[in-house]
């Protein structure tokens, strides 16, 4: 009497671990690049520029360079994405400093254009001879701190603790239309830069011409062709 012997194969187990072995070798030798020296070296340019010129540091021409090293950076590197993150912070910064620097540039072109009918301050000059000697005049000695006659008009904007603001445009009898800056009323500006109080700084060619007192301001109405308006008669009251 035969006994019956259940036999099985083997062969298709064996083909399943070959094609499972198969799809983890592909795994096993994907291996990252390891550190990059393009970032390493794009990082500390960013660091060294940043610590130099804050935000400026977005709109200077060696931020191009920083930026081409920082896209040469093996998608495959243990920095790849920091290249990335700092990529994205370089163009963020840069697209705020221009949309800055044009909303700037839009209020300077607004304040200069005065409507007819506007009143707007005068300056007339005083003769040479007599301005050392007025009594209330502020400009400031020499030894004292705070933007003088010669002082680049760019740095009122961020210098001097932010203590000078623009004022509106002056009207210079025989040099035209001035832009005008003043120090702002606040008590630690005043403390700060107390020869500065009351005066004006009258701006021509990108820096301070000349420091008078807001005395020697007058203010006249522009009528509709570009004139002062007439004065009332002398009488006008009787």
């Amino acid at each position: 009497m035969r006994t019956p012997v259940l036999r099985v194969s083997l062969r298709p187990l064996v083909g399943l671990a070959f094609a499972i072995l198969l799809g983890l070798a592909p795994a096993a030798c994907r291996r990252d690049s390891g550190p990059s020296a393009e970032y390493e070296e794009a990082a500390r340019r960013f660091r060294t520029l940043y610590a130099q010129k804050l935000d400026a540091a977005y709109l200077d021409p060696q931020i191009g360079e920083i930026e081409a090293q920082l896209q040469r950076v093996p998608a495959d590197s243990l920095d790849a994405n920091g290249a990335r993150e700092l990529l994205q912070r370089i163009q963020e910064g840069r697209a705020r400093m221009q949309d800055a620097a044009s909303a700037r540039d839009k209020a300077v072109a607004t304040a200069r254009e005065i409507p007819p009918g506007t009143s707007m301050p005068t300056l007339t000059p005083p003769e040479p001879a007599r301005k050392p000697e007025a009594p209330d005049a502020g400009p400031p000695d020499a030894g004292l701190t705070g933007p003088q006659t010669g002082t680049s008009a760019s740095e009122l904007v961020a210098g001097f603790r932010g203590c000078f603001q623009r004022t509106a445009p002056i009207q210079v009898e025989g040099r035209g239309m001035r832009e005008a800056w003043e120090l702002a009323d606040r008590t630690s500006c005043r403390l700060e830069y107390p020869g500065h109080v009351g005066v004006v700084l009258l701006i021509e060619q990108g820096q301070v011409l000349t420091l008078l007192p807001k005395s020697a301001v007058r203010t006249e109405t522009v009528t509709a062709d570009g004139g002062p308006a007439p004065s009332p008669a002398a009488d006008a009251g009787r």
